[in-house]
């Protein structure tokens, strides 16, 4: 039950900061965080990630449905095998793809906001990018990703553990 209740939380978060940007920012409205590398301006995106597939909100209701369904049943698998980390990842995954779709469904939109700029010198020349402006499920969809990765890291490192050991033991080397 924690693991819908963080998934939730995560949710309300996502949503009471998407209301604080709409509610405290007009369309477009940016305002400095840190001087010009991090700044919350308020955006829309109405496709998915860098506003690929945008005005397409249909498709995105589906797979949303469909793929939250998935993750609800391999968080209740993943209990059972007692898989912590990967049951808080698909929580995280869960929460974030929940928030954002709450914004499709009420808003026809998704409220983006974080904003965060990079200006550097490389082999002499200016770079100035900007990345594609985020929300914070996006984050949470994110922080469930880098979660699964650890969980296949420690994965892969303990079975490479396990094979050295067993060939220290047998006396081979491989």
């Amino acid at each position: 039950m924690i693991y819908y209740a963080l998934a939730l939380l995560l949710i309300l978060i996502d949503q009471a900061t998407k209301w604080l940007i709409v509610h405290n920012f007009t369309l477009y409205e940016s305002r400095s965080v840190i001087g010009d590398f991090f700044l919350i301006t308020s955006h829309r995106n109405s496709g998915a990630a860098f506003s690929i597939l945008e005005g397409q909100q249909w498709f995105f209701y589906i797979i949303t449905v469909i793929v939250v369904i998935g993750m609800i049943w391999y968080l209740q698998k993943m209990l059972r095998e007692k898989k912590r980390l990967l049951a808080v990842a698909i929580s995280f995954l869960i929460g974030g793809a929940l928030g954002n779709f709450t914004d499709r469904v009420f808003k026809g939109e998704v409220v983006d906001f974080l904003q965060f700029n990079f200006v550097f010198s490389f082999f002499g020349h200016a770079v100035d990018y900007t990345f594609a402006i985020f929300n914070f499920a996006d984050t949470a969809i994110t922080v469930g990703v880098v979660l699964i990765f650890i969980d296949a890291l420690r994965g892969w490192l303990k079975e490479r553990r396990g094979k050295s050991n067993e060939a220290y033991g047998s006396g081979t080397i491989e």
